[in-house]
């Protein structure tokens, strides 16, 4: 069992025959089951050819009636991101996860009122993030493979390198882990903390996860807040960057920003803390934190 994506997931990559898109449908094809989840790509204009054997084609819901794909990736430009992301909504899919960096604000303010408005089921993860990776079944993203090891620890985070620092130091101590999923930074995105920890507190093969934030927003305090109410609960642990940072300055990610003294990595930890997460400071601690937990 997994969250979100597993072995028999069907994958269309959006942006296929860039340069970004070929590299990382390369390596995610490589993976494990890499060769039987990734069927297919989209491109309008290169309908009809092919890359390493994955047909292209010239729309989501095409590829879907033909290769009945159930997710996709998008390695989209900015500016057309959110437009492969509606394409893709439109088309039902069960999964979008979007990578693409820099997508603007109110491109993503109107995909996801338009989302809402038509009741969408499809559940979009990112954008700005390094995608989800079910360890030894599929990885559908840009996080290295062969750092992750098949286990029983759920991670989510807005940060694509704290995750794989995460699992990291996970796979060190021999823990490895259920899903891991990366969120984005950004400040309009789809898939919350909450939302991951809710669907890892309902996996049976998840036993405790790491939770990673940043400052900005209040995202990692509602899923604090969820938490502490929810009945099956799993032992869970936090980290949030940005201790250090000066009010009012955007750091990194466009969604960390302080602003009227919320969402401070102090006010952060202390809600995490209240609501019976266990948090540390230190990045390096957060493997052996969640171990002291089991």
């Amino acid at each position: 069992m997994s969250i979100l994506i597993n072995k028999d997931t069907k994958v269309v990559t959006q942006g296929i025959t860039g340069k970004t898109g070929q590299f990382h449908t390369s390596a995610c094809k490589a993976y494990a089951n890499g060769a039987n989840c990734f069927v297919a790509g989209v491109n309008p204009k290169k309908a009809g050819e092919t890359f390493e054997e994955i047909p292209i084609y010239a729309t989501v819901k095409e590829a879907k009636e033909k290769q009945g794909v159930t997710a996709s990736v998008i390695y989209v430009p900015p500016p057309f991101a959110a437009a492969a992301i509606w394409e893709a909504v439109e088309a039902e899919l069960d999964l979008v996860i979007c990578i693409t960096e820099g997508i603007p604000v109110r491109d993503m303010v109107e995909v996801k009122n338009r989302m809402r408005e038509m009741g969408s089921k499809t559940i979009l993860c990112g954008p700005n993030c390094p995608g989800i990776i079910t360890p030894d079944e599929i990885k559908i993203g840009i996080m290295p493979g062969h750092a992750h090891k098949k286990g029983r620890i759920g991670v989510v985070s807005r940060s694509g390198t704290l995750t794989y620092e995460a699992v990291g130091q996970l796979t060190d101590l021999g823990l490895g882990q259920s899903t891991a999923v990366g969120i984005g930074g950004d400040p309009v995105n789809g898939l919350k903390h909450k939302e991951v920890l809710e669907l890892f507190m309902n996996d049976p093969d998840t036993d405790a996860v790491i939770m990673i934030g940043e400052i900005g927003g209040s995202d990692e305090e509602d899923a604090a807040r969820w938490y502490a109410g929810c009945s099956n609960k799993k032992p869970v642990v936090g980290f949030i960057a940005g201790v250090t940072a000066p009010a009012g300055k955007r750091m990194g990610h466009a969604g960390a920003i302080i602003s009227g003294g919320k969402g401070t990595a102090q006010e952060k930890l202390a809600t995490l803390e209240e609501c019976g997460i266990r948090t540390t400071k230190n990045p390096a601690e957060m493997g052996l934190l969640l171990k002291s937990v089991l």
